[in-house]
């Protein structure tokens, strides 16, 4: 049994009516957790690639800072831009299946009464409770043409703030993809020389991978030693190719 389930007294006082009504009108909050995962991952993923790509090639540690930064930012801010038209872009399109249904039902009610009473026939209703249904759901215009964004065009009615999301993504890379660059500042600052700061780049790097993926491992209900194995090749993968990349171009240049 997963350690992170509710005991069956929890469970019992989350079902009761009082808790199912309050839950129902607050409403579902979206979970941010794949913006920050995204974030996270392809921050420590590209610059960690980038400090491989350039001890690969040879290349000194002021190179690894100035490439390594640069693309903490542009590359956090290009996803987080990606990340909030994306987002704003399915935001415009509910908005669009909307009116578009909205119409539909002044100009042709008798048709979207009859898509209402197939999808529903669908999920087993039949006769006197099929008529019912569609009844109630197209007595209140917002009820039925949220019934159709859902079940006609498969969309969830509360989608993710577009803002939100692309802030998160952008705290993310930045915050975590920074640990490949912080022994090399500490040495640029310091001016002091650590011994293998290739390797502790990497171990820093390894621990940010595997910690994001048990994170996220704990959430899903996924064992989250696995989870951050999972996470932490696959950053291994993308590192090493990297690398082999800066070691190959430096023996043709």
């Amino acid at each position: 049994m997963n350690n992170s389930s509710p005991s069956n007294e929890d469970l019992q006082k989350s079902h009761a009516p009082s808790t199912i009504r309050e839950r129902l009108e607050t409403g579902t909050k979206h979970s941010y957790l794949k913006d920050f995962v995204y974030g996270a991952i392809d921050g420590s993923v590209t610059t960690f690639a980038v400090v491989s790509g350039v001890v690969g090639a040879g290349l000194s540690s002021n190179v690894i800072i100035v490439l390594g930064l640069a693309n903490l930012l542009a590359d956090g801010f290009s996803m987080a831009v990606g990340n909030f038209l994306g987002t704003r872009t399915e935001e415009q399109f509910k908005e669009k299946i909307r009116k578009a249904e909205e119409g539909h039902i002044r100009d042709v009610p008798e048709g979207e009464k009859e898509e209402i009473r197939q999808i529903f026939a669908s999920k087993g209703f039949a006769g006197e409770d099929l008529e019912r249904a569609v009844q109630i759901i197209t007595s209140n215009q917002k009820q039925w043409v949220d019934t159709m964004i859902q079940e006609e065009f498969g969309l969830a009615l509360n989608g993710p703030s577009p803002v939100k999301a692309a802030l998160l993504t952008f705290v993310s890379f930045i915050t975590v993809g920074s640990l490949s660059l912080m022994v090399f500042l500490y040495e640029w600052m310091g001016a002091t020389r650590v011994e293998h700061a290739f390797f502790v780049s990497a171990a820093m790097t390894g621990l940010a991978f595997f910690i994001v993926g048990a994170m996220k491992g704990k959430l899903v209900g996924q064992r989250w030693y696995l989870s951050g194995l999972e996470t932490l090749s696959v950053g291994a993968i993308a590192s090493s190719l990297a690398y082999g990349v800066g070691a190959f171009l430096k023996s043709i240049v």
